[in-house]
């Protein structure tokens, strides 16, 4: 069976089947019932898409830096003499200040006074003679009361709540003080992604999320495993399938984000001895370097035994006899 018709693309040139891909899903589902971490799976055109939240943990020893401002943020041009608020000014609260002398409630709107039905036709005459002295300050008392009710909507206060609609790395925001940090280590969020995705694009995802202008050339996902293990991820992998076959429990293996230039691969090998304390790993060297000085020591008795036979095998040739 051709693995590229009837299966599921986990890296360069690498497939696994579909059923063992659902298997590894049913299990990952059962673990997490009842959370959102669970994964949904569809079927399009033939390919299986595996989609939901993938936990990512803070891995990083260099600090980051945060956007000053989001990409799709509206930016409010400056009041020009022209626009409609010019004959408004607003001071640092964004309250109306009237230049006229005239005091300006900075909490309450203007009230409006709204004529009854009845009365409306009786009026006409004398609506009519003060539109042309008051409509020049009709388009100042709208812009007072826009003015006015944007501020209770968005105060100061309610400003630093909603922070711009940012994610937060473990409750930091921007902060033009403290906009350079470090996440900390082993700290957890989370990406919504999907099994098409490689690790390029899920990197770029987890960037834009925090609003992180480093470039994601910068870092690298690493699969770290209890034993000390630890596999970087490469440009072509898929990280949401690799999560799946790695099994939900995140106490034998987490996803980590690391830097390019600073994480290190460690293989099974060498990460059996990593979790040893010093004592126990000089106990064994000490014990590795008699077991290298054993065997030097058979070769130099088997070599010197090869080589008395040699001698005494020519010490018994005749003189003039020649070594073939």
């Amino acid at each position: 069976m051709d693995g590229t018709q009837d299966g599921v693309q986990i890296g360069e040139n690498k497939f696994i089947s579909k059923a063992t891909i659902l298997s590894h899903l049913k299990t990952y589902n059962l673990y997490y019932e009842g959370q959102n971490l669970q994964l949904r799976h569809r079927e399009e055109e033939e390919e299986l898409i595996i989609e939901g939240l993938l936990n990512i943990f803070w891995g990083l020893r260099r600090p980051i830096r945060l956007q000053m401002q989001d990409d799709h943020e509206r930016i409010r041009p400056p009041p020009s003499s022209t626009s409609w608020h010019s004959g408004c000014n607003l001071d640092s609260q964004g309250s109306p200040n009237n230049t006229d002398g005239q005091q300006t409630l900075e909490q309450n709107p203007p009230t409006v006074e709204v004529t009854p039905p009845d009365s409306k036709h009786e009026d006409n005459r004398e609506t009519d003679e003060e539109d042309s002295e008051s409509s020049a300050q009709l388009l100042r008392t709208k812009s007072d009361a826009g003015v006015l009710r944007r501020n209770q909507r968005r105060s100061p206060s309610d400003q630093r709540k909603i922070r711009r609609h940012r994610f937060s790395i473990n409750g930091h925001f921007y902060n033009h003080k403290t906009a350079v940090f470090t996440p900390a280590y082993g700290s957890v969020t989370n990406v919504r992604i999907n099994s098409c995705m490689t690790t390029p694009q899920v990197l770029r995802v987890l960037l834009n999320k925090f609003k992180i202008e480093n470039s994601p050339d910068d870092f690298a996902l690493y699969l770290v495993h209890t034993s000390g293990e630890r596999v970087k991820l490469k440009r072509t992998d898929f990280p949401l399938v690799l999560r799946v076959m790695q099994g939900p429990c995140e106490q034998v293996c987490k996803v980590f984000l690391m830097e390019e230039d600073l994480g290190e691969e460690v293989t099974y090998d060498v990460a059996q001895y990593i979790k040893f304390e010093m004592p126990v790993l000089q106990s064994f060297i000490t014990k590795l370097k008699e077991e290298e000085d054993r065997e030097v020591q058979k070769l130099r008795r088997r070599y010197n035994y090869l080589r008395c036979i040699i001698e005494k095998q020519l010490r018994g040739l005749p003189e003039g006899a020649k070594c073939i």
